[in-house]
């Protein structure tokens, strides 16, 4: 069965902050999200287009459909194309937004050639991969998740690119559950399904700093999480962030700093 997405070499380099580097041939094409581009080797074009690209006979109205769906996710309403127009190969380099991995996915070994993952992990992919928006279908999750809530499905036969933040933690499920921090969750194969539950007893919930809800996954396939969301990093970066206390995730942190 012929593949539909372009096949792409890569490299991965670095450690803390780590950096893509894609091999093309000659019309291969990757999409990114803007600003994620570091370097270019001559002959590679780059142009700005709505949608992915992963259906060239698209209507204006179905690619009108998609961006204004990235509209909600709060990603830019165009992605960069950039294709290898010379001959021989040529590469491009692309950097993580903080640090953290970078995660080489190979579609169409994942369940249904497909993956879900939070909506700020995308990196790149190779053209015809469908770069969609799924919404959880409980409620409890929508209110309670954050991150959680709207999620991006990452569609195809060809290798995507998603970033972690801080340390990459991959695990295989197999039927158990596991509760994670709603923003450490990376993504997830479809198999996996996703909740939110109460984190424990009101006095955890009120004086632990762990947050009030957790999200649940469960399911037969592949998880991945992150130890250091950026919503963690930013805070633990700002003057009075999560690094100023040691007790600041709790309602007695919080007092302590009144009087600061």
């Amino acid at each position: 069965m012929p593949q539909n997405s372009h096949e792409i070499d890569y490299q991965i380099s670095g450690h803390s902050i780590q950096m893509l580097e894609v091999e093309l041939d000659p019309n291969e094409t990757v999409i990114a999200e803007a600003g994620a581009m570091l370097y270019m080797d001559p002959g590679i074009t780059f142009e700005t287009k709505m949608g992915d690209g992963s259906n060239p006979k698209a209507g204006f109205l179905d690619k009108l459909m998609q961006v204004g769906s990235r509209l909600i996710t709060g990603e830019s309403l165009f992605m960069t194309h950039f294709t290898h127009r010379g001959a021989g190969k040529a590469r491009i380099g692309f950097s993580a937004p903080y640090p953290g991995t970078i995660i080489p996915i190979d579609l169409a070994r994942m369940n249904g050639n497909e993956v879900i993952v939070q909506k700020d992990a995308f990196l790149c992919a190779a053209l015809g991969t469908k770069v969609s928006i799924t919404f959880n279908k409980r409620l409890g999750a929508g209110f309670f998740g954050g991150e959680g809530f709207i999620l991006q499905r990452l569609q195809g036969d060809g290798r995507a690119f998603v970033h972690a933040g801080g340390h990459l933690i991959e695990r295989e499920l197999n039927g158990e559950m596991l509760r994670v921090d709603t923003g450490c969750i990376v993504g997830f194969e479809n198999t996996i399904s996703y909740d939110i539950q109460r984190a424990g007893s009101l006095k955890s919930m009120v004086f632990g700093g762990e947050g009030i809800f957790l999200a649940t996954l469960q399911g037969h396939g592949k998880v991945w999480l992150q130890s250091m969301p950026i919503n963690k990093l930013i805070a633990a970066l700002a003057p009075a962030g999560g690094n100023s206390q040691k007790e600041s995730g709790s309602v007695l942190g919080g007092l302590a700093n009144m009087f600061e």
